[in-house]
């Protein structure tokens, strides 16, 4: 098994190191002894382009669940809450006697419905049992851009994101809906985000912006596969649904660059 990595960042520079390994299926009932044999011969395929978006979509969205009476899928097909958020780069003014990078002297900030994190000088769960969260954090994160625009068009003038310690609260065995979507603010990429403390289903994904009316319509309700990871793809957006039964104070956390 060959394995490269996925990136649409342009510009940008990533490790572009190829993976090898040997994957062996074993019989349960038959000895534990490798059946493998050294004499096959090695093919050496010709490996996709690192940014071929066509493929991986096309990889991706066949991934299916068994769906069978031993092995259940458990997605909700209601929902009691539904969230949208849009995923991307945004702009920050630069630090007093630091140089940035961004456009203008600006600094790159990783942003989720405009709001750049600002890490807390206190554990969100300790300031949650103690009751002391006043300027630690606050439970007003927008379940919805609080300034809608066309995410994946023309860019907007200003890309200035906000700070701060936002939590969005869910009621214990909350059925959640999530709509990730990505935008063009800085140039569109694909995002791989992981949700801390649960597995998820993923129930569509699409290009170009989302589409709160139609969209819903293709869900998979039937047999969307299990994860706890998941892309957001390059000028898109993906569909989530999960149970907020395992209850803490959760993370949904970019695996490429901290965007949380």
């Amino acid at each position: 098994m060959l394995a490269r990595p996925y990136s649409t960042i342009r510009p940008g520079t990533f490790d572009n190191s190829i993976v090898a390994g040997i994957l062996e299926y074993r019989n349960p009932g038959s000895p534990s002894s490798s059946s493998f044999d050294k004499a096959l011969p090695i093919f050496k395929p010709m490996l996709p382009y690192y940014n071929d978006t066509n493929l991986v979509t096309n990889f991706t969205t066949k991934l299916r669940s068994l769906a069978t009476k031993q092995y259940p899928v458990a997605v909700p097909q209601s929902v009691d809450r539904r969230f949208f958020f849009t995923i991307g780069l945004g702009t920050l003014p630069c630090p007093k006697n630091m140089t940035c990078q961004g456009a203008n002297g600006t600094q790159f900030a990783a942003a989720v419905n405009n709001v750049s994190l600002m890490l807390p000088s206190t554990a969100l769960l300790q300031s949650h049992f103690t009751g002391l969260t006043s300027g630690v954090y606050a439970a007003n994160f927008p379940v919805m851009p609080l300034s809608p625009f066309n995410y994946t068009g023309t860019p907007p003038n200003n890309t200035n994101v906000a700070t701060g310690t936002k939590l969005l609260a869910v009621s214990f065995n909350t059925s959640v809906e999530l709509v990730m979507q990505d935008t063009s603010i800085l140039g569109i990429e694909s995002h791989p985000l992981h949700l801390h403390g649960f597995n998820f289903f993923v129930v569509r994904q699409g290009f170009g912006n989302y589409d709160a009316v139609n969209d819903p319509t293709k869900f998979n309700l039937v047999d969307p596969v299990e994860r706890n990871t998941v892309d957001v793809p390059a000028g898109g957006w993906v569909a989530i649904r999960f149970l907020a039964d395992n209850p803490s104070i959760r993370e949904t956390q970019c695996t490429d660059k901290d965007l949380n």
